[in-house]
């Protein structure tokens, strides 16, 4: 308990800057190397920030009141009142006509936004939107399914599909947790309109990290994966790109990055300018040497523009923290970048066989 207290103590402090230069970077150091720390103040700041807002209000409320107290209204009405014009007069002879035609006009416009699907609560219920895509109405193509019908799907339509991309040339694959989550079976199709089977190896949903293996007779190991995965913090303006599955075919997408930290100030994610949609979940964000830096995850409906991905290193972390007893071998993550000195069409022909759709059925 009194670590507890100990610690709203520090987050209350560094909110309220009562800390010095060195008890500020001592702080700052602790929550870049301890995610869970982070998390704690990351919450307890929002709260801060809530209470803050709440006493602004009040005050605002208390102020407006003595004012109002201080005023004699009946006097100031009798000074301002005006003789009725012919505006006045109008309103009053055809008010009841015009309540009946606003009503039937607010009608009309809620009628539209219920059927437009603005009152979407699970759509509208939060500023930040999951990048998987709903497949359960998109006819697809049957080609991939046909090469080798004991081993697929016998249907052609998944609930959702989402993006993502290897780790291994193995067969070791990483995507969202929020792509897979309560899937009956997934998975994955290669740039040929090839599909394999898919096992869930590991997730963390603390990180919203998925590391699926492929398990599928007609899978052949790929040659080396031409990209590396970035430990440190990437740069703010760096120039950053995507590649993924919002539709049935590879998409690239072009931005930079423009937040070290995610929505809502989680130092998990970064905040990126790049068009992404749903589908877009699960692909790699790649900085223009051919590093991963990160992993699409969402992003924020009411803004333009503003995306999110996971930071490598806690994608590193995840898979760090695979049990052993559940791999036959060690995931062996690549650390030779041969994307590094290409341009970008290059970097994104060499990548293409690296990047999966994710077809996840219930």
């Amino acid at each position: 308990m009194k670590s507890e207290i100990d610690l709203i103590k520090r987050i209350e402090a560094y909110y309220y800057h009562e800390m010095n230069d060195v008890e500020i970077a001592e702080f700052e150091n602790e929550r870049r190397a301890d995610a869970s720390f982070d998390h704690k103040v990351v919450a307890h700041l929002d709260f801060l920030k809530t209470l803050k807002a709440y006493g602004d209000v009040k005050n605002l409320r208390t102020a407006m009141n003595e004012i109002h107290d201080t005023l004699d209204v009946e006097a100031l009405v009798n000074e301002y009142r005006e003789q009725p014009t012919l505006l006045r007069v109008l309103w009053n002879k055809y008010r009841k006509n015009l309540a009946v035609a606003a009503t039937i006009a607010v009608f009309t416009t809620l009628v539209t936004l219920f059927f437009t699907g603005q009152f979407d609560a699970n759509e509208h219920g939060s500023n930040y939107s999951e990048l998987k895509r709903d497949m359960e109405n998109i006819k697809r193509s049957q080609t991939a399914l046909i090469r080798n019908i004991n081993s697929k799907p016998t249907r052609d339509i998944s609930q959702y599909s989402g993006t993502g991309f290897a780790l291994s040339a193995d067969g070791y694959l990483v995507t969202n947790y929020h792509v897979i989550k309560g899937a009956d079976s997934v998975y994955v199709q290669n740039n040929k309109g090839e599909s394999f089977r898919v096992q869930t190896l590991y997730i963390d949903p603390e990180f919203d990290i998925a590391v699926l293996q492929i398990k599928d007779s007609t899978f052949k190991s790929l040659a080396s994966v031409p990209y590396t995965f970035k430990k440190s913090n990437s740069d703010l303006g760096e120039d950053v790109y995507t590649i993924g599955y919002p539709k049935d075919d590879v998409v690239y997408g072009k931005g930079y990055l423009s937040s070290s930290t995610g929505f809502g100030g989680d130092s998990i994610a970064y905040q990126i300018s790049i068009p992404v949609n749903p589908g877009n979940s699960g692909g790699p964000l790649m900085d223009s040497k051919g590093n991963v830096i990160g992993i699409v995850s969402g992003k924020q409906t009411q803004a333009d523009g503003a995306a999110f991905a996971v930071k490598s290193d806690f994608l590193l972390r995840a898979v760090s923290n695979i049990p052993q007893d559940s791999l036959k071998q060690k995931i062996v993550i690549n650390k030779k970048n041969s994307l590094a000195g290409l341009n970008r069409t290059q970097q994104i022909k060499k990548m293409q066989d690296y990047i999966f759709m994710v077809k996840v059925y219930n």
